[in-house]
């Protein structure tokens, strides 16, 4: 069976033909480009399930070009850079990137984290939990077959990554997760250092699904516990 099309983006021709080499070994159609702005016409022509991206390119680097992606697709995106301090991975996972790799990288490593985050945006996590497909909590509603998610009858674009965290939590209303648990329920490693990543991502779930971030409805902390979808009882 074809496995899906990855587009690697890096200024650095050596390292997209390595990628390249390892992806290719593992099945999958690579398409390559070299700054951002070439990164972006070839998502928009072709069927690209998951696109890997440097942040330091000519014309249009990774951040501004995901920025961009962002505004008409939710592909899963990992964002390689060489620097290696938490608030670069935070500024990557801020701007809508669903994983980080930092130069230099064991491919097979990113080989692992590319079929990581393929499973999830193609199956969208493996919970058990009730057949139904359909999830609510008061207003807000997910419907797992067709992978989209309402408030009060309005559309919310969530990155695979925020939807796989959200249905966690709404399919467990009333659960408390703590953030290890939410990292390796989606990430499906071990929780080393979670803590930001976690955050950066309910923090951006909030920011979609509440009308007042500050004072959330659905999305609640249990401080020092970890997170929850309220039950809402019917006349919230």
């Amino acid at each position: 069976m074809k496995k899906s099309s990855v587009l690697v983006c890096d200024d650095d021709k050596q390292i997209v033909d390595a990628i390249e080499i390892y992806l290719r070994q593992e099945g999958y159609q690579v398409f390559k480009a070299y700054d951002g702005e070439e990164a972006i016409r070839i998502l928009k022509a072709n069927d690209i399930k998951l696109l890997i991206i440097d942040i330091m390119m000519p014309k249009l680097d990774g951040i501004h070009a995901t920025l961009k992606i962002r505004e008409y697709s939710s592909i899963p995106i990992i964002i390689l850079s060489a620097k290696s301090e938490d608030t670069d991975k935070i500024l990557g996972l801020n701007i809508g990137a669903d994983d980080y790799v930092t130069k230099p990288f064991n491919p097979l490593e990113l080989v692992a984290r590319v079929k990581s985050n393929l499973r999830r945006y193609t199956s969208l996590g493996n919970l058990n939990v009730e057949n139904n497909s359909l999830f609510m909590a008061g207003g807000l509603c997910i419907d797992d077959d067709t992978k989209e998610v309402t408030v009060d009858g309005e559309s919310v674009k969530l990155t695979p990554i925020e939807y796989n965290i959200l249905l966690l939590l709404v399919k467990n209303q009333g659960r408390v997760y703590s953030i290890n648990q939410i990292y390796e329920n989606i990430w499906n490693e071990e929780a080393i250092g979670a803590d930001n990543t976690v955050a950066v991502h309910i923090r951006h779930i909030r920011e979609k699904i509440e009308i007042n971030p500050k004072e959330p409805r659905y999305l609640k902390v249990v401080w020092g516990v970890g997170y929850k979808i309220e039950k809402q009882t019917a006349d919230k």
